[in-house]
């Protein structure tokens, strides 16, 4: 079993990225969808090889737009969305988690947290944790056997 904590859209607000330290300690990843890649700079230095992540459009151009992981015989596509239209929908997002044979897709860049299975793809967002967000979200995931398990906070941090 591997866990994950998984944000997006930060925005500049690394207080609630301080906030998240403790739990980041406890699980075996951080995944980062892009938009506030430079937040990351508050981590101590020990969790930054738990980090797996993607630029976003907000983002300078170094890095990753996309990326492939099989964690625990769950294989993820992560990608910020943005060259995937999620604001207006979804369909090209699926089309692409298909064409890799993904389990699930995780993307950010509409900042609407959601968790739903569209034709058995998990489309994953954590929705924003930037500092003007009316509702802010991460979320987390547990690997296990082939099997994911997502679940939105939308607590306070």
């Amino acid at each position: 079993m591997k866990t994950a904590i998984v944000i997006s859209d930060t925005h500049g607000n690394t207080a609630d990225i301080k906030k998240l330290i403790p739990l980041i300690e406890e699980n075996d990843y951080l995944f980062h969808l892009g938009d506030g890649l430079s937040d990351l700079k508050v981590l101590p230095e020990h969790l930054l090889s738990k980090v797996i992540s993607v630029v976003g459009n907000c983002d300078p151009s170094f890095g990753d737009a996309e990326t492939v992981r099989i964690i625990e015989g769950v294989k993820v596509f992560l990608t910020h969305g943005h060259d995937y239209g999620v604001k207006g929908s979804k369909s090209r997002l699926l089309a692409r988690g298909k064409s890799l044979c993904a389990n699930a897709c995780f993307f950010g860049h509409s900042h609407k947290a959601t968790a739903e299975n569209v034709d058995g793809i998990w489309l994953i967002n954590p929705g924003t944790l930037s500092r003007t967000a009316a509702k802010k979200s991460f979320c987390y995931c547990i690997f296990n056997d082939g099997k994911l398990t997502a679940v939105i906070n939308d607590k306070s941090l």
